[in-house]
């Protein structure tokens, strides 16, 4: 271990014995800075997502079986046909630590390190490596001065300082103030609630571009797929969706 590592883990260490976090799954104590709200533990029992999963090549959706590696890319569930994005990938599912990093991320405008160093991790996998320009999925400016911040674009900014690819907060924007995805809400109910709920401001940025869309929970693919269709009708070449969980 390096003199840094070192000195991290004491830091680490610390500052876990003086100011103690209980972690947001289990409430164990948060030992490490770079896991966030979570403790490792939570970490390793949550579901991420590897190369080696079987998903549905288009939204990300686990599947089922056994596919020969050349069959992988024609792999589909087909309920996703209808989007209007390239493909979609997820950090894992919507549980543990991965739940509770995206509700924490709504409330506290930080993303540790371990969630940041995972959107890298993915968004090096094909289809999403070939992206040339990160756009967050934005908010509706009232949306936006009631939190006080846009979660998404928080992801991005983290994404874009490990891939160096340059974030795009204005060219696409929230001009529809939908009510608020409740739970009870069906896919038909939530798709209706946002369309046309996106223009492009400035179609010169993302025209020709492959833009790498980042938000924080894919449900019914809705929402992202209603800025990829603006997006693609402001002339962007292709639209790929990173989120950071979705139900498995």
């Amino acid at each position: 271990m390096g003199v840094v590592s070192k000195a991290s883990t004491l830091y680490d260490a610390t500052l876990a014995l003086v100011f103690p976090q209980a972690c947001a799954v289990c409430g164990a104590s948060v030992e490490e800075r770079a896991d966030g709200i979570t403790c490792a533990v939570c970490w390793q029992k949550t579901r991420i997502f590897t190369e080696e999963d079987l998903i549905c090549w288009k939204c990300g959706l686990p599947a089922p079986g056994i596919v020969p590696e050349a069959k992988r890319a024609d792999v589909r569930c087909r309920r996703c046909d209808v989007e209007h994005f390239t493909a979609a990938r997820a950090c894992g599912a919507y549980e543990g630590a991965l739940r509770a990093s995206v509700l924490g991320l709504k409330r506290e405008p930080h993303v540790a390190t371990r969630l940041a160093r995972l959107l890298f991790e993915v968004q090096q996998r094909e289809p999403l490596c070939s992206a040339t320009r990160i756009v967050p999925v934005p908010l509706h400016a009232a949306r936006l001065r009631e939190r006080g911040f846009n979660q998404a674009k928080m992801l991005g900014h983290a994404l874009a300082r490990l891939t160096g690819l340059p974030l795009d907060e204005l060219s696409l924007a929230r001009t529809v103030h939908t009510e608020r995805h409740r739970a009870g809400m069906d896919a038909r109910a939530r798709r209706e609630s946002v369309v046309d709920a996106f223009t492009v401001r400035r179609p010169r940025l993302v025209e020709n571009e492959r833009i790498l869309l980042v938000d924080d929970v894919y449900t019914t693919g809705a929402t992202v797929s209603s800025c990829a269709r603006a997006l693609k009708s402001a002339g962007a070449h292709e639209v790929f969706v990173l989120i950071v969980a979705r139900p498995a």
